[in-house]
């Protein structure tokens, strides 16, 4: 198993604990996992090729939703 899959899948295990911690306990550590997601993306992608890269953009997206579309809405300047 390669080291991009490996810290792909460390990374599933460590952002499923932290859907499970408190709201207020989320931030640190899932602003951890927002920075380290593209990294590990981008490895999988130069190892293994572009399919499994846009599966993990794809899973990315998915869980991170709520904290892009507001990031984005704020980078824009549009009101919440």
């Amino acid at each position: 198993m390669s080291v991009s899959v490996i810290c792909a899948i460390v990374w599933v295990f460590a952002a499923t604990f932290v859907a499970f911690l408190p709201m207020r306990w989320q931030f640190p550590p899932g602003l951890c996992l927002l920075v380290a997601a593209p990294v590990i993306i981008v490895m999988l992608g130069l190892q293994h090729g572009w399919l499994p890269a846009l599966g993990g953009v794809a899973a990315f997206v998915s869980m991170f939703r709520r904290p892009l579309v507001h990031y984005w809405r704020k980078w824009k300047g549009v009101p919440q």
